[in-house]
């Protein structure tokens, strides 16, 4: 018999979130939020007092852990700083609290991935004693991680949005099996005269590529494109690498995890840029005494 999973308190305000949002016009800052959930609600003065061991607020932070989900799963738009906005998606939506466990579910599920197997009840108790900004800047750090907890299919569509982010045109995803391991193809245009079709081919490892499965690209690939590019979530061995340039064959490029994740922060895709605020104690020590 499967272990019932408690239910976090803060999926509970996930629709009462959306239906406050409509109500002060699809946007509103967080105060006002929690301020019209709680007037709604009528929930009373005691509850709304509680703090945690921070001294935080617990209402509105499980407000905020609510919120947060949202935007994750794509009801909210974070791109505004200090202002929660419905998105085309959260406009029409009306969650149930089963609804937002499921969502709370998925999400954790990616968390369970990137830090290392803890359980749902150890995830969701960490959530609801710190603010989101604690847990996702450490979350965010692990980029890898992420694409690595995607599905193959899920990882090859977000190589392919990766290509068209950087200048490539006509990109499609075969999907095809046993196509000698080519999962996609793509124009580059060089100028105006020139340009060529690229086959690429997606690995979402945690290892090494080896130099065989490099040469079985190359193979599948002669005749049918100029260039190759290999991805991967992982790391090329030395005889890979040399493989991929030797002379006489097609040059390939390779694309490891390092590589990868920079690519993704040069054009920004799935991340959100932060400025984070360092105190500065060389400031505020002739103010100690």
């Amino acid at each position: 018999m499967s272990k019932k999973i408690r239910r976090t308190e803060f999926v509970k305000w996930m629709g009462p979130i959306l239906d406050a949002l409509r109500d002060l016009g699809d946007s509103g800052k967080p105060a006002e939020v929690s301020q019209r959930i709680a007037e709604k609600l009528k929930i009373p003065d005691n509850v709304l007092d509680e703090t945690l061991k921070s001294g935080a607020n617990r209402f509105h932070n499980q407000v905020q852990w609510a919120r947060q989900y949202l935007v994750w799963d794509g009801y909210l738009d974070s791109s505004k700083r200090g202002t929660w906005k419905l998105t085309e998606k959260g406009k029409g939506a009306k969650l149930t609290e089963d609804e937002a466990h499921k969502i709370f579910l998925k999400w954790v599920a990616i968390f369970q991935a990137n830090r290392r197997g803890e359980s749902v009840e150890e995830i969701s108790k960490e959530q609801e004693e710190v603010a989101p900004e604690a847990f996702e800047r450490e979350f965010s750090t692990n980029l890898l991680e992420v694409l690595r907890s995607l599905s193959p299919s899920g990882f090859e569509k977000v190589c392919k949005e990766l290509l068209r982010e950087h200048g490539f045109e006509n990109v499609v995803v075969t999907g095809k099996s046993h196509d000698g391991g080519i999962d996609g193809y793509g124009t580059l245009e060089i100028n105006p005269f020139v340009s060529f079709k690229v086959l690429f081919q997606c690995k979402r490892y945690k290892g090494s590529v080896s130099r065989s499965e490099v040469g079985d690209f190359r193979n599948a690939m002669i005749g049918r494109a100029e260039k190759g590019i290999i991805m991967t979530t992982g790391t090329f061995s030395q005889e890979a690498i040399k493989e991929a340039s030797r002379d006489g064959a097609p040059k390939i490029e390779l694309i490891d995890g390092i590589r990868l994740v920079e690519m993704f922060e040069k054009v920004e895709l799935g991340l959100i840029p932060k400025t984070v605020f360092e105190v500065d104690l060389a400031y505020f020590e002739p103010f100690m005494k």
